[in-house]
């Protein structure tokens, strides 16, 4: 059996991982400024992660949602503290597509209505509901294509309103920061003001921070650059860092019922081990604040680089835009300099590393990055 060919792929075969840097079968070792997509955020291969996943596993792996798992009420009450969301309920699934697929449903149910409100250059998942919020048309399948959703264009408050006036909208869907848009950050006044629509025409508000949450941006959440609090968070990639699991965080004002949500493997011992892990590794080396320190000086120093036109971001979540298609920079970084990066578009290059970066391997990035750009410079000439 052939593999179904969807992902274009480097040549690069990844055997080892540790902290912010990765080993290939050949031996090179690769510093990673993009986590395989903002996933890993302790850092590869966190000896207290292993430890409490291989500790769990010995123990049990896998019961169904039919009986107690007391790890699941551990995590929530860990993730409430952290975050300062204690009062919240948690819901817990496996994928950021699967928990904007369950907030997107609570929204609906819980006002009745079918209209869903999401931004040009979003990002939301490929499942059968949030890839009809999400502004990409090549991925929207006929069987996804939904009246509902409502595209508007981003940080525009006076056509959400507009739209909101009908009182048939059931969520407003936002990403703390988008990430696969192009690292772009929404205006705080923007998301105060959805905040404050929302609750006026009856809409949930839902922050989507599965990119940018988990202290990626130097704040646990990316929202929390503003004083908004949403009706429903959603999380996912740095959670599990690398295990897959999402959640759902859901105002205390939204009651359940039974059968209202549900999952098989959600909320699994292993995935619970492994969020947790996360956490005491985050709260004990102070992973957030590292985030805010290092990426504040990444893009100080990115500034001083005139070859990039615009740097948007905050902490580890950085976009860069070129004038020209950034192909060649991002191919001689990753097989010359042996650093992963990401991309958005044709344009824009993505750093999403671990939140434990160092200064010094901030500073092993900038030196190559430059060597690159100067090289593209000269070829230019």
């Amino acid at each position: 059996m052939e593999l179904f060919n969807v992902y274009p792929l480097f040549d690069i075969t990844p055997v080892k991982a540790e902290g912010c840097y990765v080993w290939d079968d050949l031996g090179n070792r690769y510093l990673d400024l993009y986590g395989g997509h903002a996933v890993i955020s302790v850092g590869h291969s966190h000896p207290v992660y292993v430890d409490k996943i291989n500790q769990q596993l010995q123990q049990i792996g896998f019961y169904s949602n039919s009986v107690q798992i007391p790890q699941q009420k551990q995590l929530a009450d860990k993730l409430g503290k952290l975050s300062g969301f204690e009062d919240f309920q948690l819901f817990l699934c496996n994928s950021g597509a699967e928990a904007n697929e369950n907030a997107l449903k609570l929204a609906s149910f819980s006002t009745g209505k079918k209209k869903v409100i999401s931004f040009k250059k979003g990002f939301h998942g490929r499942t059968s509901a949030v890839v009809s919020v999400t502004d990409n048309p090549k991925i929207i399948a006929p069987v996804n294509e939904n009246e509902n959703a409502i595209i508007l264009p981003f940080n525009n408050i006076e056509q959400v309103e507009l739209h909101l006036k009908a009182e048939e909208v059931a969520a407003v869907i936002v990403e703390g920061i988008q990430g696969i848009g192009g690292i772009h950050v929404p205006d705080p006044e923007f998301l105060e003001r959805l905040e404050v629509f929302c609750k006026k025409y009856g809409a949930l508000l839902i922050l989507d921070e599965i990119q940018s949450g988990y202290g990626r941006s130097g704040k646990f959440f990316a929202f929390q650059y503003t004083h908004v609090k949403p009706d429903v968070i959603t999380i996912a990639k740095g959670m599990g860092n690398g295990f897959p699991v999402g959640g759902v965080m859901i105002k205390p004002e939204l009651e359940p019922w039974f059968g209202m949500l549900g999952t098989t493997f959600g909320g699994n011992y292993l995935a619970c081990a492994a969020s947790q892990a996360v956490l005491d590794i985050m709260e004990s080396e102070n992973l957030v604040k590292n985030a805010a320190s290092v990426g504040k000086y990444l893009i100080e120093k990115l500034f001083t680089f005139d070859e990039i036109k615009e740097i948007r971001g905050k902490g580890l979540m950085i976009g860069l835009e070129f004038e020209e298609p950034i192909k060649e920079i991002r191919t001689k970084l990753l097989f010359e300099e042996k650093i992963f990066t990401g991309v958005s578009g044709t344009n824009v290059i993505r750093l999403l590393p671990p939140l434990s970066l160092t200064i010094e391997q901030a500073d092993l990035f900038l030196d190559k990055f430059k060597k690159v750009l100067s090289e593209a410079a000269v070829k230019a000439v």
